[in-house]
């Protein structure tokens, strides 16, 4: 669910929206979500001093319920 809110708030900031894809991992230090974006819209996920990605962290840890939850920001390789 949080992987699915987290592509959905993606795809609405970018210009890309077909490159955008959203991974799951869970390790020791809680669960990941990987957000991998065009390397064009790198910039507008991360925003001016990264308030874009705080404020897209902040919406996915106030969803989950099972505590914390990572979200890194990565270009793809396209």
């Amino acid at each position: 669910m949080l992987a699915q809110a987290l592509e959905h708030l993606v795809r609405g900031i970018v210009d890309n929206p077909d490159d955008v894809e959203v991974s799951t991992r869970n390790n020791r230090r809680g669960e990941l979500l990987e957000v991998r974006v065009n390397p064009e819209d790198l910039g507008r996920v991360i925003g001016r001093n990264g308030r874009t990605a705080k404020a897209l962290r902040s919406v996915i840890n106030a969803l989950s319920t099972n505590g914390s939850v990572r979200v890194d920001v990565i270009e793809t390789d396209r």
